[in-house]
């Protein structure tokens, strides 16, 4: 009897207490995860049988340190306003309590919170609070993918297998999206790894391949590349007979091209000297990088081991999966050796003493991963003294006339193939430059200058005398 008693002495409590403060509970719709440029509306469901004072909404940032306002309504004068900036203010004030974002961003994510107050039924002056929060969740679809080749560009290796690298490298999104390779279409099976294999392991030093590949040629492939040259009929010496002789005249009316354009040659096209019958085992590792907008930017690795033989001309590809994305976002390579390197030769009519510029500038196909191009001259050294010259274009400064009829070899190869075009120079007279005053670097030697010394000379001589 005493307990009964008892609650029901709480129960008259609670509703005097009830009367005097008024009720008020608070409430606000959880959404679901929305997209970078939805409109957002935040909600906020507020019960109360007090007079309304007022409603904030703030925005929670710093691990919940921060509060910051981003509207209020005033019941007491029936205004609402925005506590952003002019140029910052996107928010809008629905009914209330109700905030509408027209177009959020991933700068939006995060915790919000509703705080409702109402006047105090006794003072009438002081004012009950109630508050609610919700967390917006602002996704955003992937920006960019593309695929690179890692470590690249790499040579062709004739006599070892080599490991190969392709990169998928996708970015702006968030959350990280799901990344999986695919070849020829069909999704590839791969071994995860935890961490990133060693860029060194497996691999062929790059100088070493490329002297293996230049100068330890077959004697059939010698044979071939020497028939070209045609240096039989000269006794096997390079087409640089006296200089002098070799000159190309130049008549007004002669309209002959400068170079001559020798059809390709292929030192390895053929298949390497190794032999892997295994069906290939593929690697897979990726990286999470957050970026300081709040997205992530995931790099994919695909790693095996490259066959040529089967791998030349393969489709691969990448796709990535995004719960912001209707469908998978992708991008593919075809991996494919260089064919056909098109040389171009400026200027078309080179004349002694002119400086000669050879450029690589395109293929007869698409050329994946970026090719490696070796400048080699044929049967002698380059001009500048080196055996070779890496890059695009081969500058040859000031040519005198003892490089007419001189053969250049370009190789182009990539991890899939190599192959070599030649090109010869064709050297005309300068009328600039008189006939056989110019030493081996095109450089003018004048009698004239050698008599005014030799007068001086003789000056000099008399007036001590």
């Amino acid at each position: 009897m005493r307990k009964m008693n008892y609650l029901l002495l709480c129960f008259l409590l609670w509703d005097l207490l009830d009367a005097v403060l008024g009720y008020l509970t608070v409430s606000i719709e959880p959404l679901p995860p929305v997209v970078v440029g939805d409109a957002v509306t935040l909600k906020c469901n507020f019960k109360t049988d007090g007079r309304m004072r007022e409603i904030v909404w703030y925005r929670v940032t710093d691990g919940g340190t921060i509060k910051q306002k981003i509207f209020t309504f005033d019941a007491m004068f029936s205004t609402n306003y925005s506590h952003m900036e002019n140029y910052r203010k996107r928010e809008d004030l629905v009914y209330q309590s109700t905030v509408r974002l027209p177009e959020v961003r991933i700068s939006d994510n995060g915790p919000y919170e509703c705080h409702v107050g109402i006047y105090d039924r006794a003072t009438r002056e002081k004012v009950v609070l109630a508050s609610g929060n919700i967390f917006l969740n602002v996704m955003s679809p992937p920006i960019s993918i593309s695929v690179i080749a890692a470590d690249t560009p790499a040579p062709f290796s004739r006599y070892q297998a080599q490991n190969f690298t392709l990169v998928c490298i996708v970015s702006g999104a968030k959350p990280a999206p799901t990344v999986y390779f695919k070849r020829d279409g069909e999704l590839i099976e791969v071994v995860p790894l935890l961490e990133p294999p060693s860029s060194a392991a497996g691999l062929q030093d790059s100088r070493a391949a490329r002297n293996l590949l230049n100068r330890d040629l077959d004697d059939t492939k010698m044979q071939k590349s020497l028939s070209l040259l045609d240096v039989e009929d000269r006794g096997g010496r390079p087409y640089t007979e006296d200089p002098l002789k070799s000159l190309t005249p130049d008549p007004g009316l002669l309209f002959s091209p400068a170079t001559e354009i020798i059809p390709e040659t292929v030192v390895s096209r053929e298949f390497p000297r190794w032999v892997h019958n295994m069906e290939p085992v593929y690697y897979f590792h990726h990286t999470h990088i957050p970026l300081s907008d709040g997205t992530v930017e995931v790099r994919a690795m695909l790693m095996w081991t490259l066959n040529p033989q089967i791998d030349n001309e393969a489709l691969f590809s990448c796709e990535v999966k995004h719960p912001a994305l209707s469908m998978p976002m992708q991008a593919e390579v075809t991996l494919v050796a260089p064919k056909g390197p098109k040389i171009m030769m400026t200027p078309t009519r080179a004349r002694v003493g002119d400086t000669v510029r050879i450029l690589v500038h395109g293929f007869q196909n698409e050329v994946f991963p970026e090719p490696l191009f070796t400048w080699t001259r044929v049967g002698s050294r380059l001009l500048d003294g080196s055996a070779e010259h890496d890059g695009k274009e081969l500058v040859l400064e000031r040519v005198p006339a003892e490089l007419n009829g001189s053969m250049y070899r370009c190789t182009a190869q990539n991890p899939l193939g190599s192959t070599d075009t030649h090109t010869r120079l064709i050297v005309f007279e300068n009328p600039n430059i008189p006939r056989g005053t110019e030493d081996s670097n095109g450089s003018v030697t004048s009698h004239n200058g050698f008599r005014l010394i030799l007068m001086l000379t003789l000056t000099v001589i008399l007036e001590l005398t």
